[in-house]
Formats: C-alpha cells, structure tokens, sequence
C-alpha cells in the first residue's frame, strides 16, 4: 500500500512537470538581417584605392546598429588564407592582387548568437585593368604611354614611375597573357633592338617594372638581340639572336620557373621575325632563303617536307628579303623582295599531321601588285577574310589577293607618316599610329577606312599598341 502511494506521487510530479512545460514549446523564429544587394553580387575594387562596401541592412525585430556584429573575409587563394575585418561598414584600402576574389560577410546576432553567411565577389582591378598601351619613339628615345578609357594621356608612363628611359629600337609591344587565359594580359614586353640595354618586362595591372628581360632566362645568351614573340595559351615563345626559344612548361603553372627560357632551338637556321605556332612552328630560314619547320617539341626540321605543287619552290625563294608572311591552317601568303627588285606574292597552304607539317601545297607566285608602293618600313596587317592592309608613307592601301583589288583608304593624315597598324580581332577597326596620335579607322562592311576617332598627345611616333577593354 505505501509502495503504491509512492508511485502515485511520482507519477503526478512527472504529469504536473509536462503541463508547467508546455509554454516552452512556442518557440519563436528570431527575423533574419537583410542585406541589400550584395548575395551573389560582384564588388569592383581597384588596388591602393579605398574599398567601402556598405550593404543598406535591416532586422525586423530589432536596431542593427546595436544588435549585429559584422565579420568580412577575402579570401588570397594563391596564399591560401584569408584577410579579415570586423565592423560596419567595410572600410580598407585594397592592395590585393588583381583578380575575382570569394568574399563572405558573417553577420552575428547578438541577442542569441545566432550567425548569418552572405557569399559574394570582389572583382579587384587597377587604373591600368582597361585603356590602351601605347609604344612609340620620340626622337630617338622609347617612350611607353597609357590612354584611359575617356581618352586621356598618360605620356612617357615609363619614366615618370622609374625615372629612366627604355632601351633604344623598340620593335614590338608583346602582352604576354595569363596560362590558359587567351586576350588577358598579365605582363607587357616592350622588345626593343638595344645592344647596350635589356628589354624591360611590365607588370601588366601597375604598369611597374617587373623584371629586366635577362631574367626570363635561366641562362641568358650574350649577346641578346630580342625580335618577335608569341604568347598562346599564355606560354611564350619567341625569336632572339635568330633562334626559336620556348618556355619551361613542365612545373605548375604559377611557378617561379613557370614559362621561363632555357636553350635555343639548336639547327643551322636564322628566323626572319615572322613565324606562327600551332601543334608546330612555322617560320622562314634568312640561310636557305626558304620555309622551315619545327615539330611540336621545338626540333628543327627544317625543310623535311614534301612539296606538292610546281607553282615555286618553297624551300628556297631565292636570295631576297621577306617583308611580310603570315601562315594559318588554309590559305597562307608571303610578300617576298627578291633580288631582282620585285617584290612577289606566294600562295601556299600547309597540310599538318599530328604534331609536324607534312606537306606544303604551293599555289602561286606572282609580283605584288603594290610594289612600287612599298618602303622599307612599310607596316602590314591581314584581316581573317584575306583582306590586307599596308602602309606606304602618309597612306594606308586595302589590297585584296583574290581579284587583286588595291585602293587607298580614306583617311587622310595631311603629310604625316603612318609609322603603325594594328586591326581589331573583329577585323572592324583599323588602328593608325602617326607622330603624336593614334587614329581609328572605321573598316567595316561597306566603309573605306574613315577617320572614326583620334587621341593625341602620344610622344613621338607609336610603334605598337595593347588594347584592354
């Protein structure tokens, strides 16, 4: 009887514990910060400017100012850490290097601890990320300039950050991109002829100076007369003291040695400064006068290919000077002075095999129906529909091989030598460079190479141009 009545107690605390508990089950959700505009989003930045990032935030129930703790986090993958802030709102100067970046703001709520992750983008850039570089020679001194996006001049950009000249003879403004990451630029190369002085490598976002050339070498040769370089899928190569160079491809990509030169491409060959690269190297011999190959790992062949074709002989033209040339997987062409004064147009195509060229198909030889408009600087450029344009001193010619069409463009430039081409990819701009400006030329479908636009204030005459957009 006592047992029972024990039991009985208990069992009635348990029942009265449950009923007093039931109020602790209406349980009420706490509302969620709302932050405007910035899940998902991408945030521009450029470096050494001041980043502010304040999303407009609202808490239903409560005075964010006073109850929410916000935490930021960049995250520098290529360091793999992360950089972190406290407070509201993000107030930094960004020196990050410049690239998309993951970002999170981590928004705590202090009345119940309770956090809160929104996920966005800082896509960082520089002053430099869009504008065009501009290379020129100003009475005998290299000159690199930047045009902004509103047309602005940056003259002489070079020496006012390193109160120095470039070296002498600039040749060509090369944008090396980044691995695997074709019309970026990572890096520019001013490539200049200077025995006395290296060319200069640039980092391509501040427009410092990142290296003397020498330092792309392992071992640099000496002497160092730098010609013509190519970057596809951001690995370089190039044509120095007459030699094929590539780069160490066999570390990861961002490392040091990444895309560095060892060794020339060892054979009995001096390149003329045009070659093209594709599963093999395609380039023109000053020694035998004649196209040469190389196979898709570098190794001369020279002209260990088969001819199919009697229209001439593509190993040997002839004594002579190759002005132009400019191979792809169909038709290619080349603008060759012989010795005899004429200077001739040479059809050809290029069939390849696996990694090395097979055959070439030559088509036809015949004189250049611009000849006697050519000067030893004449420029060149070739459209993707087989249309050419050359300069001939204040002039620039549209030439067409397939009916031999051949006119002048519209543009007048009042006397001044045309000293720089360069065509758009999509083949719509011609880009002109005279003493002290670039002009644009308007080459679309059913235009003659109007005058489309013009910057001034280029110190001297351009040599070459990058355009970032």
């Amino acid at each position: 009887m006592r047992k029972g009545l024990i039991v009985f107690c208990l069992l009635a605390g348990v029942i009265a514990s449950c009923k007093k508990d039931l109020g602790n089950y209406k349980y009420h959700v706490p509302a969620a910060p709302q932050l405007a505009g910035i899940t998902d989003s991408t945030v521009n930045a450029i470096v050494g400017d001041s980043l502010v990032i304040s999303p407009a935030v609202t808490l239903e129930d409560g005075n964010p100012a006073k109850d929410l703790v916000f935490d930021w986090d960049i995250s520098v993958a290529e360091e793999a850490r992360s950089d972190h802030y406290t407070g509201y709102p993000l107030r930094i100067v960004y020196n990050l290097k410049p690239m998309v970046r993951n970002a999170k703001i981590t928004v705590t709520d202090q009345r119940n601890g309770i956090k809160y992750f929104y996920k966005f983008k800082i896509n960082g850039g520089t002053r430099f990320s869009k504008g065009t570089a501009v290379l020129s020679t100003d009475k005998g001194i290299t000159r690199l300039s930047f045009i902004r996006p509103d047309s602005t001049v940056n003259p002489d950009l070079y020496h006012t950050l390193h109160n120095e000249d470039l070296p002498a003879n600039p040749v060509q403004l090369f944008a090396k991109p980044l691995v695997y990451q074709e019309n970026s630029v990572e890096d520019y190369w001013v490539i200049c002829k200077d025995p006395a002085k290296q060319s200069v490598i640039i980092d391509g976002s501040t427009m410092l100076r990142k290296r003397y050339f020498g330092e792309q070498f392992f071992k640099p040769p000496v002497p160092m007369e730098t010609q013509a370089f190519n970057g596809a899928q951001g690995i370089p190569t190039g044509i120095i003291n007459g030699k094929l160079y590539l780069s160490i491809t066999s570390t990861a990509p961002y490392a040091p040695d990444f895309g560095k030169f060892s060794s020339m491409q060892t054979g009995n060959y001096y390149l003329a400064p045009y070659y093209s690269r594709y599963n093999f190297f395609f380039g023109f011999d000053t020694i035998r006068h004649g196209f040469v190959t190389f196979d898709g790992g570098g190794n001369f062949m020279g002209s260990d290919y088969q001819v199919a074709g009697s229209a001439f002989n593509p190993a040997n033209l002839g004594p002579g000077e190759l002005l132009y040339m400019q191979v792809i997987p169909s038709v290619s062409y080349a603008y060759y002075k012989s010795a005899d004064g004429n200077v001739y147009e040479y059809t050809f195509t290029v069939q390849m095999s696996n990694y090395d060229l097979r055959t070439i198909i030559p088509s036809r030889k015949r004189v250049f129906k611009g000849s006697a408009l050519l000067t030893p600087d004449s420029r060149w450029q070739r459209s993707s529909v087989d249309v050419f344009y050359f300069t001939s001193n204040d002039r620039i010619y549209r030439y067409n091989p397939v009916n031999e069409d051949l006119r002048p463009l519209d543009a007048n430039f009042n006397g001044k030598k045309v000293t720089m081409l360069k065509l758009s990819t999509d083949g719509n701009v011609l880009t002109a460079g005279i003493e002290g400006s670039v002009v644009r030329l308007d080459v679309s479908v059913g235009k003659n190479g109007n005058i489309a636009g013009r910057v001034n204030g280029i110190p001297g005459a351009p040599v070459d141009i990058i355009s970032r957009n």
